[in-house]
């Protein structure tokens, strides 16, 4: 029967041959069981094979109360087991087994978005000031420095400052290699608060530039410094000029630190990636898209409510 069901599998006679290796019983207690182990398991794979899954985990069932510890039945009814799930219930068991993993990682996300929303706005005002300057020097400067970090890709900026910063640095003072080595969260940090203060001084620049000069000498009619009329008369006009695209950008920046994964750094996109790699689920991927599409649309919410909060004088 064996041999009569096997030739039935290389016809693709699928389900007679099923129904040949089901028709072999158990053989009694004692006595060898490979014809029965291997007919079933066979049969347990056509039917498999032919979603028919309640008929392959009976014949799973049946090898296993002869022989308990068979792995090639485990294994197929394990199979079975997962395959006969609903997609939407297979989708919120795997979100309970991984979902915390996801979340813990998206903590060092958001830490890095918030300590990188702190910095890069005061060096970015640091900077667009620098670049109105008037003094040449000063102003191009900070030109050559927002040149470099809007020409070149923030991930090749992160793979300068985590990997070759070191190299330059045992070349430079040998006698202290590990003087640039910087841990992936201070390179991150770094990496995203230099890019972010470059985008946003052409930004605040813009801003600036916007406002009517005649501001500017007004304030130094009433006797107001360079300084004191840029701290309370003109930087405070651009507030809600700035809210737009200062949200965008820090927008992107939620999505901008995935990129700090290839230099070691645990946040969301790496935890998704280790998780995805060892399990090949496409859910784990589906719910890191879930959770950044929650985060940017939290912020987008934010800065909408910021920016009509600011302008609701104008709006009059």
């Amino acid at each position: 029967m064996l041999a009569q069901g096997t030739r039935l599998v290389q016809e693709d006679r699928l389900l007679e041959a099923a129904a040949v290796f089901d028709r072999i019983t158990a053989p009694p207690k004692g006595e060898d069981a490979g014809i029965f182990v291997q007919a079933h398991i066979s049969g347990a794979k056509i039917h498999f094979g032919l979603k028919d899954y309640r008929a392959s985990a009976r014949m799973c069932r049946e090898v296993l109360a002869v022989l308990p510890d068979n792995l090639e039945a485990k294994n197929m009814l394990a199979q079975v087991e997962i395959a006969s799930t609903p997609k939407w219930l297979r989708f919120l068991k795997d979100m309970k087994s991984y979902f915390p993993t996801l979340m813990k990682a998206t903590s060092m996300t958001l830490v890095l978005v918030f300590i990188t929303m702190i910095v890069s706005p005061i060096g970015g005002l640091f900077v667009a000031l620098g670049r109105i300057s008037r003094h040449k020097a000063l102003s191009s400067a900070f030109w050559f420095y927002i040149w470099i970090f809007r020409g070149t890709p923030l991930l090749l900026q992160l793979f300068f400052i985590y990997y070759a910063l070191p190299t330059i640095g045992a070349s430079l003072w040998p006698e202290t290699p590990t003087v640039l080595v910087l841990a992936p969260f201070t390179a991150a940090v770094l990496g995203l608060g230099l890019n972010y203060s470059a985008y946003l001084a052409e930004i605040m620049r813009g801003a600036i530039e916007s406002i009517d000069s005649g501001q500017m000498e007004a304030a130094k009619a009433i006797g107001m410094t360079y300084w004191q009329a840029m701290r309370r008369i003109i930087v405070p006009q651009t507030y809600k000029r700035l809210v737009p695209p200062v949200g965008n950008e820090f927008i992107a920046l939620i999505k901008d630190t995935a990129l700090v994964s290839t230099i070691a750094m645990v946040e969301l996109m790496r935890a998704a990636n280790q998780i995805f790699s060892a399990t090949f689920n496409v859910s784990i991927l589906v719910q890191a898209a879930l959770i950044y599409l929650i985060l940017t649309s939290i912020f987008t919410v934010a800065f909408r409510r910021l920016e009509d909060r600011l302008g609701v004088y104008e709006n009059r």
